[in-house]
């Protein structure tokens, strides 16, 4: 890793992408699953969910001969081989199983699943694009107000030395402009903990954003994490859909309700950790779902989405214990991944970007529930 002042966009992209030494795509590593804990990990519910809204998306398009999913942030393929194993065998029997993902294919892997290092070609899928937890490793640039409220780049070294850069111009300006509501200073925020303060459980999910405080007119020491490379990234994502529905699962804020002091955090080994560009860690930041959305997007909850694909985390009745203890079991278990993943203070807080392509995917909005 060089030790040069950069920008944070540029440092992340090294940090995680670097071809030897990145953190996703370094040779033997664990991949996400190694450090934090998705909905993917979290229960083979999720999958199963997915799976539904796979076989929503088929019967809206008439079922093809040929569906796609693809997987984009893939992982080691879990997403993918969980719901393969859900599937009715009449639909997997069509589907084209797609990962995209900068880190080498694991071994292992089912052989149905294609493998590729970037999205296919625009307007070449019909069916299913699915990106969880993609967004927010889109590498960005941070910004923050000096001494006189003016936004500036902040540059950074492999070892997480900051200093200030020259002040923010032309399209990211205007995206800030656009999408980041000014903020109080810092201390008007007391008693918030920064993000990167907080200690996780190994195996700990990611949070979702917190509320920022009021507007008020710009102040030294805000920062704000410059969303367009992200916008950008998820447009030529939902291109590549001749037919279909894309989304998008991530934890994200709203323009109103922008943290004041950014999100850019690190990960290691299930711990929340200060953002070095090193190699050594996940760095990660919330996404503007706002922002990235298209004309004929919805925003919702993955409490709704996932309620709305059959994902219930009520108890089951106490009767059954007594006719079907076994059954009981099950079903109190699979209430309780249920209600992690719908916990509006967890997982279920995360926001869903759903995004139709084609006549037959606008009617698949309503499948998939009400922001």
């Amino acid at each position: 890793m060089t030790n040069e002042w950069c920008g944070w966009r540029e440092a992340t992209e090294r940090a995680l992408y670097g071809p030897d030494d990145g953190f996703y795509t370094r040779p033997g590593g664990p991949g996400p699953a190694g450090h934090f804990r998705t909905s993917v990990h979290a229960s083979p519910l999720y999958a199963g969910a997915v799976a539904t809204l796979v076989c929503r998306v088929d019967s809206a398009l008439g079922r093809p001969d040929e569906l796609a999913l693809v997987d984009v942030g893939a992982g080691r393929g879990e997403l993918l081989t969980g719901v393969l194993a859900a599937l009715p065998g009449e639909v997997a029997a069509r589907l084209r199983p797609c990962a995209v993902e900068r880190a080498a294919r694991p071994a292992g892997l089912d052989p149905r699943i294609e493998w590729r290092g970037g999205l296919p070609a625009p307007g070449s899928v019909t069916g299913l694009l699915f990106a969880n937890e993609w967004l927010d490793n889109v590498p960005v640039d941070v910004v923050e107000t000096d001494a006189d409220g003016v936004p500036r780049r902040v540059l950074v070294r492999a070892d997480g030395t900051e200093r200030l850069g020259a002040p923010v111009d032309g399209a990211d300006a205007e995206w800030l402009r656009r999408w980041w509501s000014p903020a109080p200073a810092p201390e008007a925020a007391a008693g918030r903990t920064p993000d990167a303060a907080v200690e996780r459980a190994p195996g700990a999910a990611r949070a979702p954003s917190r509320p920022a405080a009021p507007d008020a007119a710009p102040s030294p020491g805000l920062r704000a994490e410059i969303g367009r490379p992200r916008d950008e990234a998820w447009a030529r994502a939902v291109r590549t859909l001749r037919a279909g529905l894309a989304v998008a699962v991530d934890y994200a804020h709203e323009r109103g309700d922008r943290p004041p002091l950014g999100t850019l955090t690190g990960f290691r080994d299930g711990r929340e950790v200060a953002p070095v560009p090193d190699g050594s860690c996940d760095i990660t930041a919330h996404v503007a779902l706002d922002a990235c959305a298209g004309p004929s997007a919805r925003r919702l909850t993955q409490r709704a989405a996932l309620r709305a694909l059959g994902v219930d985390g009520r108890r089951p009745p106490l009767a059954l214990a007594a006719t079907d203890p076994s059954g009981y079991v099950r079903a109190l278990s699979a209430a309780g991944a249920a209600a992690e993943l719908t916990d509006p203070a967890g997982l279920g807080g995360f926001g869903w970007l759903v995004e139709p392509v084609g006549g037959a995917g606008a009617d698949l909005l309503g499948a998939v529930g009400a922001a």
